[in-house]
């Protein structure tokens, strides 16, 4: 026990075990801050992944019904409720 007492009692012991213990806990850059900090990350990927997936779907769609007359008519009508002049619509709102 005196063995390991001895080395206590060294400055640049004591100065290492503080050091290691300010870097660890009380630092700004602590551990805990970085697992926090990469389970954000990793959630933002999953995101980035997320839109880039529906970006990509949004834009085949978009060049579907540039492409084909019919198709963007029908889209027209059904979202923003588009109609010819001679035609009257009607909405029925279901509760």
């Amino acid at each position: 026990m005196a063995k390991y007492l001895k080395y206590t009692k060294n400055f640049y012991f004591i100065f290492t075990v503080l050091f290691i213990a300010w870097m660890v806990f009380m630092d700004t850059n602590d551990i805990v801050s970085h697992f926090t900090l990469r389970a954000k990350l990793k959630d933002l990927e999953k995101q980035k992944e997320f839109y880039l997936e529906r970006k990509e779907k949004i834009q085949e769609e978009r060049e579907e019904l540039m492409s084909n007359y019919e198709l963007l008519e029908k889209f027209a009508r059904e979202r923003y409720l588009m109609k010819r002049k001679t035609e009257d619509l009607y909405v029925i709102v279901e509760k």
